[in-house]
């Protein structure tokens, strides 16, 4: 059997782009990429982003967001936010020489706590005990993951979209809910271990052998 030298790094960023520490506090800026120095000398990379950008008050490690030379803002949607942060870093894809480095994007984890979305209104995740059946999820494709498609289609070429959010919104069984040890908040974003985020590393491996 032959033997392989694998170097492993995970990077810690959950926008992608850069958070800088500033006089008036810590700035996001959407435009600005300075991680990609790390990320240059890699044989694959595999990113993902967007379960923190909904995150507001305490879980918000940024006070203001800028782009480019405009003034620093408090918020803004954080759906258009995303898609100006997910845009600089496909820029910085189409510079990369993916002869030798892979890239590879997951897309959107959903949530569940809109039972509405699959036809119970006034439910979320809570005591679901069965996933949705069927191929398509009826509150139809995540506002992210359309983002996703949109900005990667400019740089499909160089990106494998490993596609897991139609599955997992399928998944509306597959949720701490209630039941995270130490904790009594609903928690209909998380996944249970062993679960739906098993399947993706399936499907990670699958295409880290087959691209």
């Amino acid at each position: 059997m032959q033997d392989y030298d694998v170097s492993l790094l995970f990077s810690r960023n959950a926008f992608l782009v850069d958070m800088i520490a500033e006089e008036e506090g810590v700035v996001l800026k959407l435009d600005s990429l300075a991680s990609n120095k790390t990320w240059e000398a890699m044989d694959t990379l595999i990113f993902n982003t967007w379960h923190w950008w909904l995150h507001t008050g305490r879980k918000q490690p940024w006070k203001y967001i800028q782009y480019g030379n405009s003034h620093l803002l408090e918020d803004m949607d954080r759906l258009v936010a995303y898609r100006k942060a997910l845009t600089t870093w496909a820029n910085w894809v189409k510079s990369t020489d993916t002869t030798k480095t892979r890239v590879f994007f997951q897309g959107i984890s959903p949530d569940h706590l809109k039972g509405g979305d699959w036809h119970e209104p006034g439910k979320n995740c809570s005591g679901q005990t069965e996933p949705l059946f069927g191929s398509e999820y009826p509150g139809g494709p995540h506002p992210a993951a359309i983002v996703v498609d949109e900005v990667l289609s400019d740089v499909k070429e160089k990106v494998y979209l490993l596609n897991v959010t139609t599955l997992s919104q399928l998944r509306k069984d597959g949720h701490p809910s209630y039941y995270v040890r130490g904790h009594s908040v609903l928690d209909c974003s998380h996944w249970c271990l062993a679960g739906v985020p098993d399947t993706w590393n399936h499907l990670l491996y699958a295409a880290l052998f087959t691209q």
